[in-house]
C-alpha cells in the first residue's frame, strides 16, 4: 500500500469517527454547521475523508460534540503534510520550527498570507486541473499552515511583496479588497512585518526571483527557492550569505512598514 493510500485511509477512518460522534449527539451535518461555524460541505468533506480537518474545526467540534479530546487525539495520527508537494515538505517542516522566516515574492501572494478565496482560485485554476477533492485537500492544508503566523508569536516573519501583486486583481476587485484587508490585519501583529516594493523602485536586488530564508532553533540558516514544479533547499553557507545580502538590500529598497501600510490603503481606496 502506498503512503498516499495510507493517508487516504486514515482520513476516511477519522471521518467515520467524526460522523459517529456527530450522530450520537443528535446532529445532522446541516444542524451542526452553524454551531461550529463551518459549512455543511466542509463537514461532509471531513466525514468522507476528502480533506484534512483544520485545527479550529477540531477545537470547535470538540466543544460542541463534547468529544472528550478523542477527535483531537485521533487527528494527530493524520499526516499534516497531505496536500503538500513532495518537494516542498522538507521546507514546510523547517517553517514549523523556525525562529525567523524571511520571504520575498514577486509572482503571487505567499501561501502564508493568502486569503481562502485567493488560495482556492489558485488551486482551481491550476494546469493541469485538480479534482474537487484535491482542491479541497490542498486548501485545507494551506489554511492549516497559516496558523503558524499566530501559533508561533516568537517567530519573526518578514515579507517583502511586489506592488504589482495587488494590481493584478486576482479573483476580481472584491477579492482584492478582501486580500488587502487581510494583509492590513496581519500587519498589526507584532511578529509580522510586511513591506511593499513599489513599482517606482525599478531595478532592485530581487530581480533573480523569489527567495526565502529560515533560521532554525539551533541558529542555523537555510534558504529555499521555488520553480514551477520543483523547489531547492539551500544549505551552502556561501549561497546563504548571498541571499542574506540580497534580502537586506531589498529591505532597504522596499517601503518602510508604515509607508507600506499607507500604500496598501491607497490601493484599496482606488478599487
Amino acid at each position: 500500500m502506498t503512503a498516499d493510500h495510507e493517508r487516504s485511509d486514515s482520513l476516511r477512518t477519522f471521518g467515520a469517527v467524526y460522523q459517529g460522534f456527530r450522530e450520537s449527539r443528535g446532529f445532522t451535518q446541516e444542524s451542526l454547521a452553524p454551531e461550529i461555524r463551518y459549512s455543511q460541505d466542509y463537514i461532509a468533506s471531513v466525514e468522507q475523508g476528502r480533506i484534512l480537518p483544520s485545527k479550529t474545526f477540531l477545537q470547535r467540534s470538540e466543544d460542541v460534540l463534547d468529544a472528550l479530546g478523542v477527535l483531537e487525539k485521533a487527528a494527530k495520527r493524520l499526516s499534516k503534510r497531505r496536500g503538500l508537494a513532495s518537494w516542498f515538505r522538507a521546507w514546510a517542516g523547517m517553517e514549523e520550527k523556525a525562529t525567523t522566516l524571511h520571504t520575498y515574492e514577486c509572482r503571487l501572494i505567499p501561501g502564508l498570507l493568502q486569503t481562502e478565496r485567493y488560495a482556492r482560485l489558485l488551486f482551481e485554476s491550476r494546469v493541469p486541473l485538480l479534482t474537487d477533492a484535491e482542491v479541497d485537500t490542498r486548501l485545507a492544508v494551506r489554511l492549516e499552515r497559516q496558523q503558524l503566523l499566530r501559533d508561533r508569536p516568537k517567530c519573526a516573519f518578514s515579507f517583502i511583496l511586489e506592488e504589482h501583486l495587488f494590481l493584478r486583481h486576482v479573483g476580481g476587485v472584491e477579492a482584492t479588497r478582501e486580500l488587502i484587508d487581510h494583509m492590513l490585519g496581519l500587519a498589526t501583529l507584532r511578529n509580522i512585518e510586511i513591506q511593499v516594493l513599489p513599482l517606482s523602485q525599478g531595478m532592485h536586488a530581487g530581480m533573480d526571483g523569489p527567495m526565502q530564508l529560515v533560521e532554525t532553533p539551533d541558529h542555523e540558516w537555510y534558504g529555499y527557492c521555488e520553480g514551477q514544479e520543483n523547489g531547492t533547499l539551500i544549505s551552502d553557507p556561501t549561497v546563504i550569505s548571498m541571499l542574506h545580502a540580497r534580502y537586506a538590500k531589498l529591505r532597504s529598497e522596499a517601503l518602510s512598514l508604515d509607508d507600506s501600510v499607507g500604500l496598501l490603503k491607497r490601493l484599496r481606496g482606488a478599487l
